[in-house]
């Protein structure tokens, strides 16, 4: 693959990145949910994935790898973003963009727009790691291909568990006011993000080679996510609802609990 057919393929995934968010704006603007956001863009970096992994180069048809990156990048869109589809349809707006659009005041709808273009173009490392994962040069499927299965796997079934533990919580009467510390939210306070980390780790694993030098790029997709879910759009404005809701209680969670990867409870803290 040459640098002409990887940067013609990366700018047809950014057009389409770009166009699809564009629509999550029209969506938002109309129904008043930017639940809805989340779920456009999880399906759209999805199905713009997908088509990368498939992508003709060379005029050559798909090989087994392509369809195999194609199959687990469709596995877990359909996952994650049947999920925040659900959760979606049972809020009437996401109180982390509230919150955004609250402090934009009159210039909320132009400065949402904006901002939904920038998740647009921060989709790209990722569409990219799984562009490179699925053009690596072998022509057939090796042991760090089934690794990247198993990697995903994993992190899609953690993620899955994470979500089931906190519905379950959650659905329970005598748990309300209450911060959710059973299973796997007794060791981190993000579990589900962190599985979702994970899963970005199986690109890394598929593309990186020595005879792939594109594969340095698969890690700009995990980078960026443990970016975006620590230090920008997950925790830290998560964080802050659950302490405006939550007060004393989610501070002590806060001391005894890691916020991203499992650790044991800090045994000193109450």
């Amino acid at each position: 693959m040459t640098i002409v057919d990887y940067l013609q393929a990366l700018l047809a995934l950014a057009l389409a990145l770009s166009l699809l968010m564009a629509a999550a704006w029209v969506v938002q603007q109309r129904t008043g949910n930017s639940g809805w956001v989340d779920t456009i863009w999880t399906f759209s970096v999805g199905l713009v994935g997908a088509a990368g992994a498939i992508w003709p180069v060379g005029g050559d048809a798909p090989n087994a790898r392509q369809w195999l990156v194609a199959v687990l990048v469709a596995i877990w869109s359909l996952r994650l973003g049947g999920h925040v589809a659900a959760r979606s349809r049972g809020m009437s707006d996401d109180p982390r963009y509230a919150e955004f659009a609250r402090q934009w005041g009159d210039a909320a709808p132009r400065r949402m727009f904006f901002f939904l273009q920038q998740q647009a173009w921060g989709g790209i490392p990722l569409v990219s790691a799984m562009f490179v994962a699925a053009h690596a040069p072998a022509a057939e499927l090796r042991l760090q291909d089934y690794l990247g299965i198993l990697v995903l796997f994993t992190g899609i079934a953690g993620e899955a568990l994470a979500d089931a533990q906190l519905k379950a919580f959650r659905e329970d009467p005598v748990n309300k006011g209450k911060v959710c510390d059973v299973g796997l939210w007794r060791w981190s306070r993000h579990p589900n993000y962190f599985f979702e980390w994970v899963c970005w780790l199986a690109y890394p694993v598929i593309a990186l080679s020595p005879d792939n030098p594109w594969g340095l790029a698969s890690l700009l997709a995990p980078l960026l996510m443990y970016y975006i879910l620590v230090h920008v759009t997950g925790i830290p404005p998560l964080e802050e609802q659950m302490l405006r809701s939550r007060g004393d209680r989610y501070r002590a969670y806060q001391a005894r609990t890691s916020a991203f990867f499992p650790l044991p409870p800090n045994p000193a803290a109450k």
